[in-house]
């Protein structure tokens, strides 16, 4: 592939998802990872693109940029339905169950609506609307009680802000299942949204166990506020495409990896 083909493909692949990884990139356009770096120094010095850690963004700080639920459920559908699935394993009659908002939590609701009976505390409407429409059809394990905290709604569709952090700081949660934005050595857990990382943290503080869904896009990604360090989470389910240096940290960090 030529360089100009190079540079379009890169531009419009972080037009699209706004932030990129070099290892993505190289497999993506089959040359090597100090190729694809040059190529983002050269779009970062025409203003096309900038430099991160292990990456590319967009121009400008896209740490506040929260893309809204749509989009994102459309993105990585497999790894996260199998990062669900894995999660689901982990729920057991009689718990109480927190699912933060997010695609992958959705995708691990999708899973639970027909699973053991349990409390479900979330504060996303679309998660409380699965939990809903599974009672409504009738069945003998639909069943679950569901409790969902209010707030502000985001783009998300998370509800945040100060009275649904007030509202988790009463209960005590057997198992957290946290989506987040992004993941990163130094920042940790982030979010762009400052509301939903202070409801968020109320999650983890109610929480006996904190388990980490993020799928490996969201390595080296970086949300302005950060809702735990690594070592917070007991656990993080992530997918094979994770790599090997986030996936030696993160073993390093959390009790346990799981990868699917």
């Amino acid at each position: 592939m030529l360089p100009a083909a190079r540079h379009q493909s890169i531009v419009d692949a972080v037009q699209r998802e706004r932030v990129v990884r070099v290892s993505d990139l190289a497999q993506h356009l089959g040359v090597s990872l100090m190729t694809v770096r040059r190529d983002i120094e050269m779009l970062e010095e025409s203003g096309q693109v900038e430099r991160i850690h292990g990456g590319a963004k967009l121009p400008g700080d896209a740490s506040t940029h929260e893309p809204g639920f749509e989009l994102k459920s459309t993105q990585l559908t497999l790894q996260k339905r199998a990062i669900a699935v894995e999660a689901a394993t982990m729920v057991h009659e009689g718990m109480a169950v927190a699912l933060s908002a997010g695609t992958t939590t959705w995708a691990l609701a999708k899973e639970l609506v027909n699973g053991p009976r349990i409390t479900v505390v979330t504060n996303s409407i679309r998660i409380a609307d699965l939990f809903h429409h599974g009672a409504a059809s009738g069945g003998p394990r639909h069943s679950s009680t569901v409790i969902l905290i209010g707030g502000e709604r985001t783009p998300s569709d998370a509800l945040v802000g100060p009275i649904a952090t007030a509202a988790l700081r009463q209960l005590h949660l057997d198992l957290l299942f946290l989506g987040v934005h992004g993941m990163d050595a130094e920042a940790g857990y982030t979010t762009p949204n400052l509301l939903e990382a202070e409801t968020d943290r109320a999650f983890v503080a109610a929480s006996r166990k904190v388990v980490v869904l993020a799928d490996h896009s969201k390595w080296g990604t970086q949300g302005i506020s950060t809702i735990a360090k690594l070592e917070e989470a007991d656990e993080v389910i992530s997918d094979a495409g994770l790599s090997g240096e986030a996936q030696r940290l993160l073993s390093d960090r959390v009790s346990r990896l799981r990868l699917v």
